[in-house]
């Protein structure tokens, strides 16, 4: 996909209609350290709610810090009806079609495969719990550590913490594909919210779909941070730099540039408006105060300073699900 230099990228936004009304008011955060990475939208349209259509890549051979954020959608308040059910209309894969597949086949039923849960971290105020499934579509290849204790084949990380009434699941990460989920903690009041996109962090390379092929995740509790080393050499830390009803803020630092491939990316989904995990991109062109904003599907990619990715509107899918912000994009000092 063709991408846009800063004056493409102000010309792409008088041409489509771009406006700084949506994020008009998000903090510019310039910093003289601050640097510009270059977005690839590689979305396609699809008629599936479930398919991961929506894909942004963030490529940067300097950046050696950032931070990702997940934030309540500016609707959430006025929510009466939040549905968290999966849309399997105008999907060629699914249970109606898997159950379908059975009848046709006419089969004794099977015993379902057992799924394992482990609790690898136990605190009052925070648990980590791992899955084990019978199935999954990469071989689990990554190990997962707390301290001295090392568990093999997790295939899903719920960091969880408490709450009044219980406990809410808060970050996940799928450790054999490097796929993120966050969800910042529900407001007072209020029952819990939907995950939504997904992001990747570390070298993004595409085998089937795009991923990162971890070879050890390291959970370290007294800094509330994952150590991920990657498969390609070399690691990242993800430090939860804030977790309140304001948002979940994720701060990475590589300890070295990710060279020749992306560095992250989000994955989401969109059919329509109404119908959708994000349908907006707004960004800070670089060394630039104000916004410009495009559908995510219109988006051409560019240097951003800063890029926000959400909805306006509620959805009738993950109606509650989290916006995305990736920002704060740094490099090693002097460069």
């Amino acid at each position: 996909m063709q991408l846009f230099d800063l004056g493409a990228v102000r010309a792409f936004g008088a041409a489509c209609g771009l406006t700084a009304g949506l994020a008009c008011g998000l903090p510019a955060h310039a910093t003289d350290a601050e640097m510009d990475v270059l977005v690839a939208n590689h979305s396609t349209p699809v008629r599936c709610a479930e398919a991961d259509n929506v894909s942004l890549l963030f490529r940067s051979s300097k950046v050696r810090r950032f931070r990702i954020e997940a934030t309540h959608p500016t609707y959430l308040s006025s929510l009466q009806v939040d549905n968290w059910d999966a849309s399997w209309t105008g999907c060629d894969f699914g249970p109606h079609v898997d159950a379908a597949k059975s009848k046709s086949e006419a089969k004794p039923a099977k015993p379902a495969p057992k799924i394992e849960r482990v609790t690898l971290y136990e605190q009052p105020d925070m648990w980590l719990v791992g899955w084990r499934y019978p199935q999954f579509w990469r071989p689990a290849t990554a190990t997962v550590r707390i301290g001295t204790r090392s568990a093999k084949g997790i295939h899903l990380l719920q960091l969880w913490r408490l709450r009044p009434n219980g406990g809410e699941e808060v970050l996940v990460l799928y450790p054999q594909d490097g796929y993120w989920r966050a969800r910042p903690p529900a407001p007072a009041g209020r029952d819990l919210t939907a995950f939504g996109s997904s992001f990747l962090v570390g070298p993004v390379e595409v085998d089937e779909r795009p991923l990162v092929k971890l070879k050890e995740v390291v959970f370290e509790p007294e800094d509330r941070a994952f150590r991920v080393t990657f498969a390609r050499g070399g690691e990242a830390l993800v430090k939860i730099a804030q977790l309140d009803a304001k948002g979940l803020a994720l701060d990475v630092t590589f300890d070295k540039p990710i060279a020749g491939l992306p560095f992250a990316a989000m994955r989401s989904m969109f059919v329509t408006e109404t119908n959708n995990d994000v349908a907006h991109v707004a960004v800070r062109p670089p060394r630039g105060n104000g916004w410009l904003e495009a559908g995510i599907m219109a988006y051409k990619g560019g240097e951003v300073a800063e890029l926000w990715a959400g909805r306006t509107v509620p959805s009738r899918h993950n109606t509650s699900a989290p916006d995305m912000t990736f920002k704060a994009f740094e490099g090693k000092p002097g460069e």
